[in-house]
């Protein structure tokens, strides 16, 4: 086994793996030539050049960091949907699946002076074939590092969770990396949770402070959301929004809080809205043709917008998408939405490496190793 290869999980879901992965295969290409990634059993899956599928997050790191390997190295098994009742009737074999898990590991190991491995989900997922991510850690002879979501009581009774499975496989956990950390209780959730974590011995080797920007949707998210696409503006599948706002107001308050950036969203119907919206984005660029407005639309209600407001948004290039919603209902939608990185997203993988690895302390990581 490399000493210098370790198995990622989760506490839960939604908590950042990927995003700290991204930072951790960063921090390690500084300290070594070859790093390796593997996602040994993949959910989400998308297919590549050669017709091969394989996870969809093996290839957002392959095309980040130019990693060598082959995409079917680096995700050996997939769990595409069925494949639960598949195993249970017998029609994949688990040594099969053993076989390729290890043989991935093997290939990698070859070409790698480190690896992060990423597992699915919290410790236990992947329990009903028998391929938990503690299991597979303990196939691979792998330490485990589980990243929590930053607060103090919770957070450690999942660890705690956790950590029971672990040990059941004989898995050692190797640290912690706290996410999402919001600054004001930084100083708070440090100690108090180094104290708790003293009781098993196991250290904190990150706290990754809370991003908004992280949890951005883009265009392409809520194209994604909606089942939707762009009717006008598709050149900004990727833009971000600093502000978002649901337009139910007078015409004379919405003028007053036009902000650059914003998402707007208002019922297709609420033409006045789209016009006056029209004006101040011409009224940006008449002033500095450099500039732009940078605002995004989401229409909404039982009516299409009409031929004519679609030609003016496409003229000003804004993008915009409708949805069949009352206004009040894709805001629901878009407050539960969890955002994922897409290889598209280049600003957002680029931020995500940045302010994971520089809270990460790697001598640390690779002494626990």
């Amino acid at each position: 086994m490399s000493k210098k290869a370790f198995f990622v999980a989760a506490t839960g879901q939604h908590v950042g793996k990927t995003t700290t992965c991204l930072g951790l295969v960063s921090g390690l290409l500084k300290k070594h030539k070859n790093v390796g990634f593997i996602k040994p059993i993949g959910q989400e899956h998308v297919e590549i050049e050669t017709g091969v599928h394989v996870d969809k997050d093996v290839v957002l790191f392959k095309d980040h960091f130019n990693l060598k390997q082959a995409e079917a190295a680096m995700s050996p098994v997939l769990f595409p949907r069925g494949f639960t009742r598949d195993f249970l009737d017998g029609k994949v074999k688990e040594k099969d699946l053993q076989s390729k898990i290890e043989e991935s590991y093997k290939t990698i190991s070859k070409s790698s002076d480190a690896i992060v491995i990423e597992g699915t989900g919290h410790v236990g997922v992947g329990s009903i074939v028998n391929f938990s991510n503690a299991r597979v850690a303990s196939l691979l002879g792998l330490p485990m590092i589980l990243v929590a979501s930053g607060g103090l009581g919770s957070s450690f009774d999942a660890l705690a969770v956790n950590k029971a499975l672990c040990d059941a496989e004989g898995v050692r956990i190797a640290g912690i990396i706290l996410n999402r950390v919001h600054d004001d209780k930084r100083d708070m959730v440090l100690t108090y949770m180094k104290k708790a974590l003293a009781h098993w011995n196991i250290p904190i080797l990150g706290c990754i402070p809370f991003d908004p920007f992280l949890s951005n949707p883009t265009m392409q998210d809520y194209e994604s959301l909606f089942n939707a696409t762009l009717l006008t503006g598709e050149d900004h599948h990727m833009r971000h929004f600093r502000h978002m706002r649901l337009v139910a107001t007078s015409l004379k308050n919405y003028r007053e809080l036009i902000l650059p950036n914003q998402l707007i969203i208002t019922p297709s119907n609420r033409e006045d809205i789209i016009l006056s919206t029209l004006t101040k984005h011409w009224d940006v660029k008449i002033a500095n043709p450099q500039e732009d407005l940078s605002v995004g639309i989401i229409l909404t209600g039982d009516t299409p917008p009409r031929q004519t407001i679609l030609e003016a948004l496409k003229k000003a290039n804004i993008p915009m998408l409708y949805a069949p919603v009352s206004s009040y209902r894709a805001m629901e939608m878009i407050t539960s939405y969890t955002v994922k990185i897409r290889k598209e997203d280049k600003e957002k993988i680029n931020e995500a490496v940045e302010v994971v690895e520089s809270h990460i302390d790697f001598d640390l990581l690779l002494s626990t190793l």
